[in-house]
């Protein structure tokens, strides 16, 4: 079975935690919670908020992440949306769509698709960065902040080229402490 194929299958957000509560959605490119649940190293954040896992190659997750900043009110509970590195623009469009709905958009190496090696991701990062300054600025007037918790590196730790992934450990952590949890 190919490797995309396989990725659609299963539900489109695998969602854990009270949704009634503090929410973080993540806009998942690699489509992991196929089987219907969050990968290992982000269950014990759903403890503290909902997490709603957008599995972006199943269909229909965008458009339920679209949903759920657009039902977002002015004394709802804070929501925070994680992306990775191959849907970080699509992510700042997404948000920009619901000014202030999201109080963060947490980005993990938004560069990525430049194909840089690892040792050069956080310099592309940044880069990325100033090249989306419009946008970023704009979304910060609304109240999002926009930043990078993640960014691939030459260490042991990682081992893998941008964009590390979401359930990677030093991905939840950073994520952690982004929203003061850790």
């Amino acid at each position: 079975m190919p490797a995309e194929l396989s990725r659609s299958e299963g539900p489109p957000v695998v969602l854990a935690g009270d949704p009634s509560g503090a929410k973080v959605i993540v806009l998942d490119p690699a489509g992991a919670g196929r089987h219907d649940e969050l990968p290992g190293s982000w269950r014990p954040l759903s403890d503290q908020r909902a997490i709603f896992w957008c599995r972006l190659p199943a269909g229909g997750a965008l458009t339920e992440a679209d949903d759920l900043l657009g039902d977002q009110g002015p004394a709802d509970p804070d929501i925070t949306v994680v992306a990775s590195g191959p849907f970080a623009a699509e992510a700042l469009q997404l948000v920009e769509r619901h000014p202030g709905a999201a109080s963060q958009l947490l980005l993990v190496d938004p560069a990525s698709d430049a194909f840089l090696p690892s040792a050069d991701a956080m310099a592309a990062n940044e880069a990325w960065l100033s090249e989306h300054e419009g946008v970023i600025a704009k979304l910060r007037e609304a109240g999002t902040v926009v930043r990078v918790v993640g960014s691939s590196s030459d260490t042991a730790e990682d081992r893998i080229p941008p964009p590390l992934p979401l359930g990677h450990p030093q991905v939840v952590t950073a994520v952690r402490h982004a929203l003061g949890d850790a």
